[in-house]
């Protein structure tokens, strides 16, 4: 029986999870299949599988996945298996980073007359997001009383959000790229650091940003704190101009990220994670290069710039 079942589940595999024929998946499952997810709890059927197969080799148009081994006991079965390819097109959100990934995962089976019908996963699509250092605020396990990024009750109006965040006093930032050679960047004050020991820093990038898709498919950024001399340089970045940098001198930190002169500091960090939080991203990344110069930086409240040499002290 498992050399017939592993030459079966070798054929179909190949032809739904590498070609994307899934109607063929049919051959192998029970008409009451199911398949549970172990991480989140969530049952699905033949039709959620083949659907969640199409999308993901939307995103990784490449994808190969090899059954490793298959061991067989009365009516179960556990598959080990190795998937890999390559994120070429927008998946679950998320523009292409170009970059090659490999999972791995077992699925736990329940056989009847040969076919699966209960199946047990250790693994879904966002795990080839997880592999990238790609995750979504949802992620976490909830319980029944938790709000998750879909839940609107309770919620203060929007007016009242924008009043409490206008009360905030920040500094500004300027978050650099490089896009195929060409230099790429926006203002951000959502930026904070995380912790010194290791030296890990924020910052949180609207998607719709011209420079979102270049900052994503990215391994390192820059973050330049902007200072008092540099208001026309904020106003740059801010726009939507087509080359923020033609009248903008900068130079390269280690890894090519744009830092820009003048600035009371800048720093190059690699990206470790990026967290989905449904129109931003969340870039979680550790700091590999800093400079810091005594210049004032400037300050932002209220939609209103301000010198922080003419603070006082408390």
């Amino acid at each position: 029986m498992q050399q017939t079942f592993r030459e079966t589940l070798d054929s179909t595999w190949g032809a739904a999870w590498d070609h994307g024929d899934v109607a063929a998946l049919a051959s192998i499952v029970t008409s009451d299949y199911v398949r549970v997810s172990r991480s989140s709890g969530k049952h699905a059927g033949l039709v959620d599988l083949q659907n969640e197969i199409e999308a993901i080799r939307s995103g990784f148009p490449d994808l190969v996945t090899t059954i490793d081994s298959v061991v067989t006991e009365d009516d179960t079965a556990a598959i080990f298996w190795t998937t890999t390819g390559t994120h070429t097109e927008t998946f679950l959100g998320v523009p292409a980073t170009n970059r090659r990934v490999q999972t791995r995962g077992c699925n736990h089976v329940n056989l009847v007359n040969g076919k699966i019908d209960r199946e047990e996963v250790t693994w879904d699509g966002s795990e080839l997001l997880h592999s990238l250092g790609i995750r979504h605020l949802s992620d976490a396990p909830s319980t029944s009383d938790d709000i998750t990024l879909d839940d609107f009750s309770g919620e203060p109006d929007p007016q009242v959000m924008k009043t409490f965040n206008r009360q905030f006093i920040t500094g500004v930032t300027v978050v650099t790229t490089q896009d195929q050679g060409a230099p790429k960047g926006l203002a951000v004050n959502a930026y904070a650091s995380i912790s010194l020991e290791p030296p890990l820093v924020m910052v949180c990038i609207q998607k719709t940003s011209s420079t979102y898709p270049a900052l994503f498919a990215a391994t390192h950024l820059g973050i330049n704190i902007l200072g008092t001399g540099q208001r026309e340089t904020i106003a740059t970045f801010a726009s939507k101009s087509a080359d923020k940098f033609a009248e903008v001198d900068w130079h390269a930190g280690p890894n090519g990220s744009p830092l820009i002169d003048g600035s009371p500091a800048s720093l190059e960090a690699e990206i470790r994670e990026r967290f989905q939080a449904k129109t931003h991203t969340v870039f979680i990344c550790r700091v590999r290069h800093a400079e810091v110069v005594e210049t004032p930086p400037i300050i932002y409240k209220a939609g209103r710039f301000y010198d922080s040499d003419d603070l006082t002290q408390l």
